[in-house]
């Protein structure tokens, strides 16, 4: 359009559209040949030609590999004697080299530490989310053709395949990175690729310290609930580090304790030798044999698992869910998507519904009731912060209402330039009687209020 609009304002004809025109139009001018991307599409033909066995090779070692790739380009730019300066020399290399053996554009921003998240909006629109904000970068996609070059590559290499009668798929990386892609016909504007990478060095509990996305006092209360074996629910939005911190939290199981993990797509990193990790399985071509949360739910335990970690609930699995928590396997695990801790048990009480059983209201809260521990609830704060916002006992069932007690609370205090702290209520659990039979002892002093921010309340608080 760009190209058209220029020519159309270079032309001194001024025609009325409800006249013909008399006069003879010229051909737009050719387009003009980029040289340098001439020779990309040329380098990469030589390569396939020269060294293109290699590339298939398991055992060839990567950075092996990537030397001859460099070796190789440097000879044919001069063969050709471009005119380059040394920096676009080795720009003209990185580009080639990262679109022959990685991912073209993004192979560099996947390879950056501080990079969380790469969001490919089409060819000239690539984000990434780094310190929990997001940043619009400069690379860019030649072309349409070239994004889904990159895609099908992407895909191809985890053994799926995406085209129009199958444009969506949603897996994981050899290194664990989550991968969403969609295309024509459901991508309207073309192409969509979102990577959510896997951190190579897990956060640990003092990351979370350090990022004040809790304080000591509520860190050690989390590790003596999952020590004593409550049932705890991580909820909060998309992006909130859900399952970073459900990692965290599994890092305080003991290790005498056999653990059974069941996610769509591989993420946790259990530091327990006694772990067994299932995998949901996407349908076939043919759209049969897949096998999702529930049915590993539901087998798992048949394996004599001490804890059952979810990696996410978002349907049917979440009855089954509570089952296991109500029938012996104390300390299990999940995470849900939910805004609040209310919200959380609103949404346990919509999945339940999607089991298909017609079951009533009250029976539903009863089971959540009698099930469910502890809400952990994580939000993403606008400076980009992942932060624990609340941490709340499920008490019970009163009457047709669940009933929470907020035991630790995020106080903003009166100067929102102050930085925001995981607050105790004053609220000393109920379970702390369930601990105390698993062998746990609670320390009053985590809950004692350490910051004159919040009131200290004289009784419950319930929410």
């Amino acid at each position: 359009m760009a190209g058209l609009g220029k020519y159309l304002a270079g032309s001194h004809t001024n025609v009325r559209a409800s006249q013909p025109s008399t006069e003879r139009h010229e051909p737009p001018p050719p387009q003009r040949i980029d040289p340098i991307q001439s020779f990309g599409e040329r380098a990469r033909i030589s390569l396939v030609e020269s060294i293109g066995a290699s590339f298939g090779e398991s055992a060839i070692d990567q950075n092996e590999l990537r030397n001859r790739v460099v070796e190789e380009l440097q000879r044919l730019i001069d063969v050709e004697n471009l005119p380059l300066s040394e920096d676009e020399r080795q720009q003209v290399v990185q580009d080639v080299t990262n679109d022959v053996l990685g991912y073209g554009p993004i192979e560099t921003l996947l390879q950056d530490p501080s990079i969380t998240e790469v969001m490919v909006n089409g060819t000239d629109s690539i984000y990434v989310e780094r310190a929990g904000q997001l940043v619009l970068t400069s690379s860019n996609f030649r072309s349409e053709a070239h994004l889904r070059r990159v895609i099908e590559k992407i895909v191809s290499s985890i053994g799926r395949r995406i085209d129009e009668t199958s444009p969506m798929v949603d897996a994981r990386l050899a290194d664990g990175s989550r991968v969403n892609a969609i295309i024509s016909p459901l991508a309207v504007d073309g192409p969509s690729l979102t990577i959510r990478k896997f951190a190579k060095d897990g956060l640990q509990a003092s990351d979370l310290i350090a990022n004040k996305s809790l304080t000591v006092q509520s860190l050690e209360f989390l590790q003596a609930a999952i020590e004593g074996q409550l049932n705890i629910i991580v909820s909060g939005g998309t992006g909130t580090g859900k399952t970073t911190f459900l990692n965290v939290l599994s890092s305080y199981i003991p290790s005498t304790d056999r653990i059974v993990t069941i996610e769509d797509a591989v993420e946790l990193r259990l530091r327990q030798r006694h772990v067994i990790r299932l995998e949901c399985r996407p349908p076939n071509i043919e759209g049969k044999g897949s096998i999702g949360s529930r049915e590993l739910l539901r087998n798992s335990l048949r394996m004599r698992p001490d804890r059952i970690i979810v990696g996410e609930c978002r349907g049917g699995e979440a009855l089954d869910m509570l089952q296991a928590m109500n029938t012996g396997h104390d300390g299990s695990l999940t995470t849900l998507h939910a805004n609040s801790p209310r919200d959380a048990l609103s949404r346990i009480e919509t999945m339940v519904l999607m089991a298909g059983f017609d079951l009533p209201t009250k029976a539903i809260r009863e089971q959540i009731g009698s099930a469910v521990d502890l809400l952990v609830q994580l939000e993403r704060l606008r400076t980009g912060a992942r932060v624990v916002t609340s941490i709340a006992e499920v008490v019970g069932l009163e009457g047709s209402q669940i009933t929470l007690n907020e035991i630790y609370k995020l106080d903003f205090g009166t100067d929102m330039s102050s930085t925001p702290l995981l607050l105790a209520t004053g609220v000393t659990p109920q379970n702390a009687d369930k601990l105390a039979k698993n062998g746990v002892t609670l320390n009053p002093s985590m809950f004692v209020n350490q910051d004159d921010r919040i009131d200290r309340p004289s009784n419950r608080r319930r929410i």
